[in-house]
């Protein structure tokens, strides 16, 4: 075993001392060994130096090519710099808002666009293709010139921005110490090998994503960047040709599974495991995985950005607590309190805290939020107020009822989104669905991607839920639309609703076209 890591780079060195031969990432057509990765990261890290880098200094990305991205991460932490990674298709008005916000000096990207934005704000600019190229094509050993202290394992390293319901998207701070104690309790949790290849589907702004990238690292596994293309109708065949013994997986990419698997007679062989966050997964797709890949473990999990992952079930413990979304992570703390901020004992809803190192450090120049989401109590470590709801068990597991901005109230009643979502998936012939809360005058509408009827739909739902808590719209559709992360985009889905004839949304919406 490698020294244990103290700044991020550190995972990669001591997975390169430990298996320098060994695949660390590979994309179409491309793989780079663990060696080659950290000889990369270095000379790139050289590079950046010259430009002018230096400790504490912000590097904005924006590009898709993951391995590229791997390498500039690793080369920010070696300089002691903090970096932030954007989805590919981030330009324009929101692009700005993030070079306003966190002053970097240096934005990477693989489109010119960026470029120009970048010199309008006075960022310099490079591209990606250029700086990783000269760095993997090199055949020398670089070192990092000499100079100040380096970096503190409680100095930042990343900045990953996420979106609220009602504001531009806020970046939350990560410490060196942070992301590692955090993917250190998830690899406790997962247990990926040195023998496992990740297929991974989903973006690195995405911070499930990204922290795959750092899970490999630990394990020594080799880690796949799977495409767009890739992960839509040719999923199976992209899952074996890699060897996937690991999947990393949103609802929208499980259910997609799911529906391959039962029009296929065969499927990916190797495929071990298969982890899911970002919504709950469905007990029809569950099922439907379990049955047509009976040696596949499921371990679902949830978390926030704030604190990277908060629970992960056992492999399979949704077969004995279902509902639950898991344990708190290995040394850490869940508790639920009321509105007064006092503990709740089990069985009682209320808002979920979380404790302990994997807490972040707060949003960038948001003190008053921070001050609000991140309050230090008692003990060491700043409390988070997730914002979510739910209760605990007697044996510590989490239930999750909704978040704070999934709560609305119809008829009088206080409803969640999350709890509806998850009676439409148990019935029968449902693979998924989203709620859209009341707006104006439009009632809570459901949306389903069904086998069945919009009217059975919502029959189906009184075994699962109390009838005043089923939306009295409810449309089928041939998809729900999702964003970069693969989580349901509730706006498009709004506008797509909206683009409907006026008629009632139920069962007549199969007749104006918006069902199969």
């Amino acid at each position: 075993m490698g020294r244990t890591a103290q700044l991020l780079h550190e995972l990669l060195e001591s997975a390169a001392e430990r298996s320098p031969e060994s695949a660390a990432l590979s994309s179409q057509g491309r793989s780079l060994t663990y060696a080659e990765l950290a000889a990369a990261s270095t000379r790139t890290a050289a590079a950046l130096q010259r430009e002018g880098l230096r400790r504490g200094d912000r590097i904005v990305v924006t590009a898709a090519d993951g391995i590229g991205i791997a390498v500039l991460l690793y080369a920010a932490s070696r300089l002691g710099a903090v970096f932030s990674v954007l989805h590919e298709q981030v330009r324009g008005g929101p692009l700005e808002h993030v070079l306003r916000d966190c002053g970097p000096t240096l934005l990477v990207s693989d489109d010119p666009a960026a470029g120009r934005t970048a010199a309008e704000h006075g960022v310099r600019f490079l591209e990606l293709d250029e700086l990783v190229r000269s760095a993997l094509d090199a055949d020398t050993d670089e070192s990092l010139a000499p100079g100040g202290p380096s970096a503190l394992t409680v100095d930042p390293v990343s900045l990953i921005y996420t979106s609220g319901t009602t504001s531009l998207p806020k970046a939350v701070v990560s410490t060196h110490q942070q992301v590692l104690f955090a993917a250190s309790a998830i690899q406790e949790c997962l247990r990926y090998r040195s023998d496992d290849v990740v297929y991974c589907p989903l973006p690195l702004s995405f911070d499930y994503g990204l922290y795959q990238v750092y899970l490999a690292a630990l394990s020594g596994a080799r880690l796949h960047l799977g495409t767009v293309a890739e992960v839509g109708p040719p999923l199976l065949r992209s899952l074996e040709e890699a060897g996937a013994t690991v999947l990393p997986a949103v609802p929208s990419i499980a259910d997609r599974l799911a529906w391959l698997l039962r029009r296929s007679s065969s499927g990916p062989s190797r495929l071990r495991l298969l982890t899911n966050t970002g919504a709950a997964l469905s007990d029809t797709t569950m099922a439907a995985l379990r049955a047509a890949l009976p040696r596949l473990r499921i371990q679902v999990m949830y978390g926030l950005t704030e604190c990277k992952r908060t629970a992960i079930m056992p492999p399979d413990g949704d077969l004995d607590h279902p509902g639950s979304c898991g344990l708190p992570l290995p040394g850490t703390e869940v508790f639920v309190i009321d509105d007064d901020g006092s503990r709740l004992p089990p069985g009682q809803i209320g808002q979920f805290v979380v404790r302990g190192p994997n807490v972040m450090a707060g949003y960038w120049k948001r003190p008053e939020l921070t001050a609000e989401r991140f309050p230090r109590a008692e003990g060491l470590f700043p409390e988070l107020r997730t914002g979510d709801y739910g209760w605990l068990d007697k044996e510590g597991y989490l239930y999750f009822s909704g978040r704070r901005d999934d709560l609305y109230k119809e008829r009088g009643f206080r409803l969640s989104a999350t709890e509806v979502e998850a009676a439409a998936t148990r019935v029968d012939g449902v693979t998924s669905a989203a709620v859209l809360p009341p707006e104006g005058k439009r009632g809570a509408l459901l949306a389903v991607v069904a086998d069945i009827g919009a009217d059975e739909v919502r029959e189906g739902m009184r075994d699962h839920i109390e009838p005043f808590k089923i939306p009295r719209r409810c449309v089928r559709l041939d998809a729900l639309p999702t964003n970069g992360n693969g989580k349901v985009d509730r706006k498009k889905l709004a506008a797509l609703i909206e683009q409907a004839p006026a008629a009632p949304v139920t069962a007549e919406a199969s007749r104006a076209g918006l069902a199969h």
